[in-house]
């Protein structure tokens, strides 16, 4: 066995990652199973580059602050729906992020959410492991697995998962995990409904009717994707999720009180800090494609962390892996001779498949269907 150079003064034996990732998704008992197993040091597949450090903050001083958008009295006074509806548009446009409350769905089942995914991840092994998989071809409603994008990403991050799709076609009760089989059809609907919200709001930010975005077809999917951060021996050597964007039209996201999301914005990291009862908005790279880039689908990461676990649940508006014939392409509306189209038509299917073959190596997806 040879040994490598990774720095002045620092060299470590070679290794063959392949081998090692093999060994570590066989487990299919994930991140959490190294963290059980009584691990003090952090395995080298899932090591940062070396010099790169995502997690160090190169700024000092105030930094900006994510905007809250209060949707309290949005559908009976005109004023304060306009109000939201400017704030929510200079949100977008600038952050491609926002936090929002008073969204009608109460704090218990927020709370229910989250006890939910806990109770998934911390259930029996064996239990768990049937609904290990990597099949993306729709067979398995639920997946479970640790990194979708395993083989392909240059660094494995520090998280654990599982995935639903939830709309147009809701699973049956046998086929969801039992910690989650009531709470998260519940939960769907009144994501759905606030999903409907918002996208009216981001029609008439638009300049649009309320009803184009949902008539164009972007709500007509809902996927859950729920995450384990758990603690980190050496949290500064490894990342929760690496910088990326979502594959989505928006993503609504509840995190719990441990914190860690951060978001690029005029070239820094700012923290999304948790508010208690809030959900977090932001723009996925669908809506950035329709809307022509008027609205952003922002770079954002989640950091590793002594604290854990971390859990969180993030409600992807889009059909995903369901394969439909319909193309999005930049909204006719949007586009002119001096504003021509930048983006070629894609359907949902094609962009996530792109999206999951790349992997997060801190690109956009973006690019490759730019005109």
């Amino acid at each position: 066995m040879g040994l490598i150079n990774t720095g002045p003064g620092i060299t470590r034996p070679e290794y063959d990652r392949k081998t090692e990732l093999i060994a570590f998704d066989q487990t299919k008992t994930g991140v959490k199973g190294l963290v059980d197993s009584g691990i003090t040091q952090v395995p080298r597949i899932f090591h940062l580059p070396y010099p790169e450090n995502i997690n160090s903050d190169q700024t000092s001083g105030s930094k900006p602050t994510l905007p809250t958008i209060d949707l309290e009295g949005i559908n009976e006074d005109s004023i304060k729906r306009n109000e939201v509806i400017e704030k929510l548009k200079n949100a977008l446009e600038n952050w491609g992020f926002f936090q929002v409350v008073n969204h009608g769905i109460p704090i218990d089942i927020l709370e229910d959410v989250k006890k939910g995914i806990l109770g998934f991840f911390e259930q029996d092994t064996d239990v768990k492991k049937q609904w290990y998989s990597r099949d993306v071809s729709g067979k398995s409603r639920v997946l479970y697995n640790s990194n979708f994008d395993l083989y392909s990403a240059p660094v494995t991050n520090w998280r654990d998962s599982f995935y639903c799709i939830m709309a147009p076609d809701p699973p049956q009760p046998h086929e969801l995990p039992l910690p989650c089989r009531d709470i998260w059809p519940e939960y769907s609907n009144r994501m759905m409904k606030l999903g409907c919200c918002v996208f009216e709001l981001i029609s008439e930010a638009l300049g649009l009717d309320p009803n184009h975005l949902f008539d164009m077809g972007c709500v007509e999917g809902l996927a859950l994707l729920a995450h384990y951060y758990p603690s980190c021996p050496q949290p500064e050597l490894t990342i929760g999720t690496p910088n990326h964007t979502d594959n989505d039209f928006i993503t609504i996201l509840l995190q719990d009180h441990v914190g860690g999301l951060q978001v690029f914005y005029e070239n820094q990291w700012i923290d999304v800090p948790p508010i208690p009862g809030a959900l977090v908005v932001n723009v996925g790279d669908l809506l950035q494609l329709i809307t022509n880039d008027k609205f952003v689908s922002s770079q954002h990461k989640v950091l590793a962390n002594k604290i854990g676990p971390r859990v969180s649940l993030a409600s992807f508006f889009t059909t995903g892996i369901i394969p439909t014939m319909k193309v999005f392409e930049p909204i006719k509306e949007l586009v002119s001779e001096d504003n021509p189209a930048k983006y070629r038509g894609t359907t949902v299917k094609e962009y996530g498949n792109y999206y999951r073959e790349k992997g997060l190596d801190g690109t956009s997806a973006l690019l490759h269907f730019r005109i």
